[in-house]
C-alpha cells in the first residue's frame, strides 16, 4: 500500500496532471485555461529555441554517451585483470557518478574551466594562452561533455560485473588456437558483453537527455553563450519558472517523454540484430 500511494500520488498523478496542463495556458497564478493543441503547434512551427535546445542536447548525447561507455569499458578491462586493492579502485572510480550531477561539482567544474581557472593556469606554465572555455561558444559545450565522461563510474561497475560473467575457458580455448588478445576481445569479449553494452547505452542515453544541473550552474541558468549550452531541460525550466509558462513547459516535457520513448523503442527493436544472449 505505501508503494501504491507513492506511485499514484507522486508519479502517475502528477504525470497525468502535467499532460492536462500541456493543453492549457497556465502561469501558476491564475487557473489554467484550455487552449487545445496551441502549445504543441508553437513547438512544432514557431519556436526557434526549441530547435536550438534540441540541437545542443542531441550533440551532447551523441558525444558524451559513446565516450563515457568507451572509457568505462577500458577502465573495467583494466580492473578485470585481478589487480590488488580492487574494491578501493572501484569505490574511487564510482565516486564521480555519485557526485557528478551535484551543484558543488558543477561549480568546481566552472572554476576549473574559467578564463583564469586551473586549466588555463597549467597551460600558461607552458607559455600557452588558453581560451575562455566557458564563455566561448566554440568550447563551452565540450566542457560539459568532459564532465559527463568523467562520471563513468556507474557503467564501469556494470561492465566489470559483465566481464566477470564471461567463462574463462573460452579464452583458454582461443589461446590454445593461437588467437591474439585483440582477436579474443572482438570475437569473445564484445559479443558476450553486448547485453551489458545495450543496457548501459539505453540508461546513459536517457540520463544524457535529462541532464540539467551542469548546464544550469555553468551558464548561470541562461544557457549561454549564444545558447551553446541551452540543454532541452534547461529551456524547459526557463519556460516554467522563468517566464511562468507552465502549460507550455508541460508540453515541452511531454515532447521529451516521446523522444526518449521513441529512442528506447528503437533500441529494443534493433537489439535483436546485435545483442547476443546465452540462448
Amino acid at each position: 500500500m505505501p508503494w501504491f500511494i507513492g506511485f499514484f500520488g507522486l508519479t502517475l498523478g502528477p504525470a497525468l496532471v502535467s499532460l492536462y496542463l500541456s493543453f492549457t495556458d497556465y502561469n501558476l497564478l491564475q487557473p489554467p485555461s484550455y487552449v487545445g493543441m496551441a502549445n504543441y503547434s508553437r513547438i512544432a512551427f514557431g519556436d526557434d529555441k526549441f530547435i536550438s535546445s534540441m540541437r545542443v542536447t542531441l550533440f551532447y548525447v551523441v558525444c558524451s554517451v559513446p565516450l563515457k561507455l568507451i572509457f568505462a569499458l577500458l577502465v573495467a578491462l583494466l580492473l578485470n585483470r585481478g589487480i590488488r586493492g580492487l574494491p578501493v579502485y572501484r569505490a574511487i572510480f564510482y565516486l564521480p557518478s555519485l557526485l557528478g550531477s551535484s551543484v558543488a561539482i558543477a561549480i568546481l567544474w566552472r572554476q576549473i574551466f574559467d578564463s583564469d581557472g586551473v586549466i588555463n593556469t597549467l597551460l600558461w606554465q607552458f607559455g600557452i594562452e588558453g581560451p575562455s572555455w566557458i564563455s566561448n561558444p566554440d568550447y563551452s559545450l565540450y566542457t560539459l561533455v568532459i564532465l559527463a565522461v568523467w562520471q563513468f563510474g556507474s557503467p564501469m561497475i556494470i561492465f566489470l560485473a559483465g566481464l566477470r560473467q564471461i567463462p574463462t575457458d573460452m579464452y583458454e580455448a582461443a589461446s590454445l588456437d593461437g588467437a591474439s588478445k585483440m582477436r579474443m576481445f572482438f570475437k569473445i569479449t564484445l559479443p558476450l558483453l553486448t547485453p551489458v553494452i545495450f543496457f548501459n547505452g539505453v540508461v546513459q542515453t536517457i540520463d544524457a537527455f535529462k541532464a540539467f544541473t551542469p548546464a544550469y550552474v555553468i551558464s548561470s541558468g541562461t544557457g549561454g553563450p549564444i545558447d551553446s549550452t541551452l540543454f532541452y531541460t534547461l529551456y524547459l525550466y526557463q519556460e516554467a519558472f522563468g517566464y511562468f509558462r507552465m502549460g507550455y513547459a508541460a508540453a515541452l516535457a511531454w515532447i521529451l517523454v516521446i523522444i526518449i520513448a521513441l529512442f528506447t523503442a528503437f533500441s529494443f527493436l534493433t537489439s535483436r540484430y546485435w545483442v547476443h544472449y546465452d540462448d
